[in-house]
C-alpha cells in the first residue's frame, strides 16, 4: 500500500513537472527596458525636489545646495557641488546621471588687472 502511494505520488509530480516544462516559452525572456531616472537642474531647482531627486541627499543637504547657490552663483560644473558643505565626492558620483547644469551665463573673462581708462576722443 505505502509503495503504491509512492509510485502514485510521483507519477503525479513527474505529470505536473512536464506540463510546466511544456508550458515555459522556448524565446528568451526579453529584458525589460530599466526605469528612466529622473534628472535634475541643480541651478534652478528647490530644496525639496533636490531632496527627492538626488541620492543620500537630505532636506539639510538640498537646502545647503541652494544657500551656496544663492550666495556663489549658478554652478558651472557638476564637481562644483563638492564645495557645497556636506557634499562629498562619492555623493556627486552616486548622482552623476541625475544633474544637469542646464544652461549657464558665461563667466566674463577677467586677467586680474583693473580695466585701463578710456582716453576723452572729444575736442
Amino acid at each position: 500500500m505505502k509503495l503504491a502511494h509512492i509510485l502514485q505520488t510521483l507519477a503525479l509530480s513527474l505529470a505536473l513537472a512536464s506540463t510546466a516544462a511544456a508550458a515555459t516559452p522556448a524565446t528568451p525572456a526579453r529584458a525589460m527596458p530599466a526605469p528612466a531616472v529622473e534628472r535634475v537642474n541643480i541651478n534652478t531647482a528647490d530644496a525639496a525636489t533636490l531632496d527627492r531627486v538626488l541620492v543620500n541627499v537630505g532636506p539639510a543637504k538640498a537646502q545647503e545646495i541652494v544657500s551656496y547657490r544663492k550666495t556663489n552663483g549658478p554652478f558651472r560644473t557638476i564637481d562644483q557641488l563638492a564645495l557645497v558643505k556636506g557634499i562629498g565626492l562619492k555623493t556627486i558620483e552616486k548622482n552623476r546621471d541625475r544633474i544637469v547644469l542646464g544652461a549657464v551665463p558665461a563667466r566674463p573673462a577677467t586677467t586680474g588687472r583693473p580695466m585701463p581708462r578710456v582716453a576723452n576722443l572729444q575736442r
